[in-house]
C-alpha cells in the first residue's frame, strides 16, 4: 500500500506566496509598504502580490493637544496587516 500523505505535505513549499512560517512583516517588508504608501499608490502585498486595504484610524483624546492619525494596511490574502503614522513618521 502506498501512502499518499507525504505528497500532500510537500505542497506547501512549492507555493512561491507561501508565507514563510512568519507571522509578522519582516522590517523590510515594512519600509516597502510605507514607501509605496507615501508615494501615492495603494502597496501590494510584500507576500502575496495583493493589493492591501486601508482602513483610518483616528487617535488621542479629547483634550489632548495631539491627534494621532494613523492607517491600518491590511492585505486581503493572508491577513497580515501594518499600522503606520505617516504625519510623524513612525511605525506603530
Amino acid at each position: 500500500m502506498v501512502d499518499d500523505d507525504s505528497a500532500k505535505g510537500a505542497g506547501a513549499g512549492d507555493d512561491p506566496s507561501a508565507d514563510r512560517g512568519l507571522a509578522q512583516y519582516s522590517a523590510s517588508e515594512l519600509q516597502q509598504i510605507r514607501d509605496e504608501f507615501i508615494s501615492g499608490k495603494m502597496p501590494l502585498c510584500p507576500r502575496c502580490k495583493v493589493a492591501m486595504s486601508r482602513r483610518e484610524i483616528g487617535g488621542g483624546s479629547f483634550g489632548l493637544g495631539y491627534a494621532r492619525q494613523r492607517d491600518w494596511l491590511i492585505c486581503g490574502k493572508c491577513r497580515r496587516s501594518a499600522i503606520f503614522d505617516i504625519q510623524r513618521g513612525t511605525r506603530t
